[in-house]
């Protein structure tokens, strides 16, 4: 692997700094250590195999090999034999509890990122999503060793292709700037939106109203997957908990704009990851938990 790509998937300092910044550490401190350092080496994972798609000054050539190298090393530690690349060998401890496909499809979501930076229709996201989204969920379910059914499994993929959804939301001007557009060809469309109005300095009502609904959307299907919360208890109810509040707050986030997601940031606040945490800690009357951890 070249020296440009390689800076990105060792670097454990970057790593770690990474982290801090997001909302998973939230509940790394407060998840027993066993769950903690299952979580840790998947998200070093998610991350080296995300910037690899996305960071620094490599070609999409350069990228493209350097998936290649990654997706490789994981066929290597899911068959047993060590790995090449530090953060794929740490998860050798954890690949009799951890499934391969998730991480294989994290790997081709930054693939098509190289070539695909436009989506005609809603399915087509939601066919990205289920490659770049829906395995975080299922991944964090493996680690927590929920014996999940398919009832739950739709759900986490909801809350995932969710939580997608709206940092596409939030992020609209970012992602414009690096050429990449994820509002549907169609909606835009419809709305009369085009995408020369991304460039604007502040957002067209008609793109306005497209974002509102977008989030609306974004939201109902978090909705949609938030009863997985009460099937789950101990400290997979807590993660899985605070990744729905982070999800409700983002959408908060979003509708606080006004849809003028150009002129302004859609910043989530604490505040309100605190306040839908208090929300969905309150137990739904009649829920029964199930797929809880193995003993």
């Amino acid at each position: 692997m070249e020296d440009r790509s390689s800076a990105l998937v060792d670097g454990v300092s970057r790593l770690r700094a990474a982290e801090r910044g997001e909302n998973f550490p939230v509940a790394l401190r407060v998840i027993p250590a066993r769950h903690r350092a299952v979580l840790r080496s998947i998200y070093d994972v998610v991350r080296t195999v995300d910037d690899l798609g996305d960071e620094g000054d490599l070609t999409p050539l350069d990228r493209l090999a350097a998936l290649d190298t990654l997706d490789d090393d994981l066929d290597r530690v899911f068959s047993g034999a060590p790995a090449h690349v530090r953060v794929i060998g740490a998860l050798g401890p954890h690949v009799g509890l951890l499934p391969a496909a998730p991480f294989h499809d994290l790997v081709e979501a930054n693939r098509v990122d190289q070539t695909v930076t436009r989506y005609a229709t809603r399915e087509e996201l939601l066919g990205y999503c289920r490659l770049s989204a829906v395995p975080i969920g299922r991944l964090v379910l493996a680690a927590f060793e929920v014996d999940a059914t398919p009832e739950m499994l739709d759900e986490s993929d909801r809350v995932c292709t969710a939580l997608q959804l709206l940092e596409h939301l939030q992020d609209v001007a970012e992602d414009r700037a690096r050429g990449r557009v994820y509002l549907p060809a169609d909606a835009r469309d419809a709305a009369g939106v085009t995408e020369d109005d991304l460039d604007a300095p502040d957002a067209s009502p008609a793109l306005r109203g497209l974002v509102l609904r977008e989030c609306a959307a974004a939201r109902a299907l978090l909705d949609e997957g938030t009863p997985l919360v009460g099937r789950l208890h101990g400290a997979a109810r807590l993660a899985v908990c605070g990744y729905v509040a982070g999800g409700a707050a983002a959408a908060d986030a979003v509708d606080r704009t006004g849809g003028d997601v150009l002129a302004r940031t859609a910043r989530t606040r604490r505040r309100d990851v605190a306040r839908h945490l208090a929300r969905l800690a309150r137990p739904a009357r009649g829920t029964r938990r199930r797929g809880g951890p193995r003993p």
